[in-house]
């Protein structure tokens, strides 16, 4: 997957991981998706892949993933096989240099949020839902500026890194459909006012 040059981390980022972990679920394939608490002062709100900062006793990018995602919703690491690392991907908002690890859901665990305070919700979100052009839009800031692609799925609307990221994945993998990315939104003023803190 290339990486835009505004993506390319710089070397003093913090290192962090986020698990992209599909499964076989009620309504066909999808993908673990997680909801920040509106109560925290980074990214509140914001639906996410399940993940943080790498810390000094994790063996790497995997296991911080795979540790991240049992801590936020509930993900037996047992139950995941890891199919590969993507290229580490820099956000300059949060000063981190971020690398999503792809994962099977082999054997699903029950999901639930695991720390009230940091996760709000956690959700198996379909491919058939994500790929569907009427749940595809573009958001932009108020004064104008495009924010990029954004989904509207499980009650989520998805924007940000984790659009960005899960749009190319799905275009990778050949799921993307065609849609109108001409069809552009604000982002609500909610929204907004959350992303606002940082």
């Amino acid at each position: 997957m290339p990486v835009p040059p505004s993506f390319r981390p710089a070397p003093d980022a913090r290192a962090a991981a986020v698990l992209i972990l599909f499964g076989e679920g009620p309504d066909g394939p999808d993908v673990l998706l997680t909801e920040r608490a509106a109560t925290l002062n980074k990214h509140a709100g914001q639906p996410a892949f399940p993940g943080g900062r790498i810390d000094p006793e994790d063996d790497g990018p995997v296991a911080a993933a795979l540790r991240e995602a049992w801590e936020e919703a509930g993900v037996e690491p047992s139950g995941v096989d890891v199919l590969c690392t993507l290229p580490e991907l820099y956000l300059s908002r949060s000063l981190h240099r971020v690398t999503p690890v792809a994962g099977w859901w082999r054997e699903p665990s029950q999901i639930a949020p695991g720390h009230p305070g940091e996760v709000a919700t956690v959700a198996r979100v379909p491919i058939d839902e994500l790929v569907d052009p009427a749940n595809r839009l573009t958001v932009r800031h108020p004064s104008g500026m495009k924010l990029g692609p954004a989904f509207r799925v499980g009650g989520m609307l998805v924007w940000g890194f984790t659009a960005g990221l899960l749009g190319e994945v799905l275009a990778a993998g050949g799921w993307e459909r065609p849609w109108d990315a001409d069809h552009v939104e604000d982002l609500p003023q909610e929204v907004l006012d959350l992303a606002s803190r940082g």
